[in-house]
């Protein structure tokens, strides 16, 4: 399929690559791979596909990067920016305020879930973390406390990029080059039922491994120290490793957990948020009530860049009187025109039923993907909402996982490629064992899932052959 694009002749795309290669520094990208073979160029999205600069159709099952939940090219977003931009297209939230940000906070204190009526607006999901870190650290100080630092998250967890979320990512391979980074970051396992076993964790009983992998937190505040542990931040379904959904009960362990050595429970819902799981806040879809929630990417279904940490009114407490504040904040947080475009998207959310709609069609986007676990290199299916992951093997029968060098070749020398060929745009992930992962956006429906099976149901086939 052929569509209007930005350049008209190959000597223009040429251009257009050549000043990506002598300027554009992409993000988790190896800049050497420009030099050989140029970088995708994307230059429009309907609906859920995009298009590159020759006019090539994908189909966005990432949403972007777990952002485009809405769609893409939706035109009340546009005008919605556009009319704000108008009227006052900048104004800080340092000791002021204006309308969007008002009704903004407003709007997600309506939806999160008991008393937390509280919004700190950032830009993004990493600030949204960070301000949480630092929120929970110096609440306890201000409890006479300042003992209660340390944070715990779970292994391969990703929290971000800023020097203190990166303390609470569990991934050492995105660390290592940073060290020293902010002290005060502790591991537990995940909730990878799939290597249960390996972790020696009960592998039959997925209720009994989930209060297993709970337990491990309480083991680790007491290995700490109750009096040095400030906050737990989990995801509703941890991303990176492949989506990692909780197992029954194990929410409700952790609460427990937490009210008992008085730890801040914070449920980082950057990419959970907004539909993913068919709720506004995902927290609600496991029956839990955190102290903090953080959310970025789908509050605005990436038409604006936008995050918020929304706190309890325990949390804020302290900061309500007197003269305390907090002295923390972003130049661009609480943006007039992100706010207007985060209050437009929720608009559509409510109007067009999409949480509904994923709670309604999750079954049937699952059963469509577990259709791949025919195949001799698929080994779990797993995840919740429109967000799952497909963990790739080596050996089937023994759920062997591929080596560095296999997962290397397997991952960036074959399957990124041939997937983005086959006109699918998704990830190919190995931040832990090797996985696909999709989410793309709720607009979509049964006949899509059927369209993203068979595409990665070819690629794969392929890529069997290939061991």
């Amino acid at each position: 399929m052929t569509d209007t694009i930005a350049v008209d002749t190959h000597s223009d795309i040429d251009a257009l690559q050549q000043k990506a290669k002598d300027h554009l520094w992409m993000h988790f990208a190896r800049q050497s791979t420009m030099e050989t073979s140029g970088v995708p160029i994307i230059t429009r999205g309907l609906g859920h596909h995009v298009y590159d600069i020759e006019g090539r159709e994908y189909f966005d099952g990432l949403a972007g990067l777990f952002v485009v939940n809405a769609g893409h090219g939706r035109t009340r977003l546009a005008e919605a920016a556009a009319r704000q931009a108008e009227q006052l297209a900048y104004f800080p939230i340092w000791s002021y305020a204006h309308p969007s940000a008002i009704e903004l906070a407003d709007r997600l204190a309506g939806y999160a879930p008991a008393d937390l009526n509280r919004v700190f607006f950032s830009t993004g999901g990493g600030e949204a973390v960070e301000t949480a870190f630092k929120l929970a650290k110096y609440y306890w100080k201000l409890q006479g406390r300042p003992t209660k630092h340390k944070v715990i998250s779970r292994s391969v967890a990703y929290h971000g990029t800023p020097q203190g979320a990166l303390a609470i990512t569990g991934i050492p391979g995105m660390k290592e080059m940073f060290e020293p980074v902010t002290p005060g970051g502790f591991r537990v396992p995940n909730t990878n039922f799939y290597r249960a076993a390996e972790m020696g964790a009960p592998a039959d009983d997925l209720e009994a491994f989930g209060l297993w992998a709970a337990n491990r937190i309480e083991e680790m505040i007491l290995f700490e120290g109750p009096e040095t542990v400030a906050a737990v931040f989990l995801e509703p379904v941890q991303n990176s490793g492949g989506c990692f959904p909780p197992p029954p009960g194990y929410f409700a362990r952790v609460r427990e957990i937490c009210d008992r050595y008085d730890v801040l429970l914070v449920s980082d819902e950057v990419i959970c948020a907004f539909g993913r799981l068919g709720h506004m806040f995902a927290c609600d879809a496991y029956g839990y009530v955190p102290d903090m929630i953080t959310c970025a990417k789908a509050m605005t279904s990436g038409y604006s860049p936008i995050g918020a940490t929304i706190v309890s009114e325990k949390i804020y407490a302290p900061f309500a009187e007197g003269n305390t504040s907090f002295a923390h904040g972003y130049t661009f947080g609480g943006h007039p025109v992100s706010a207007a475009v985060a209050l437009e998207n929720l608009d559509i959310f409510e109007e067009e039923g999409l949480n509904e709609r994923v709670r309604e069609n999750s079954p049937r986007f699952r059963a469509e993907l577990e259709k791949l676990l025919d195949l001799p290199i698929v080994g779990d299916v797993r995840g919740d909402g429109y967000f799952f992951g497909i963990e790739l093997v080596k050996d089937k029968q023994t759920r062997e996982t591929f080596d560095d060098d296999e997962s290397e070749q397997l991952l960036r020398g074959f399957l990124s490629k041939a997937l983005f060929d086959a006109g699918l745009y998704c990830r190919a992930d190995d931040r832990g064992d090797p996985v696909i992962q999709l989410a793309p956006p709720l607009t979509i429906g049964p006949a899509e899932f059927t369209e993203i099976e068979q595409k990665l149901r070819g690629v794969l086939t392929e890529a069997s052959n290939r061991i």
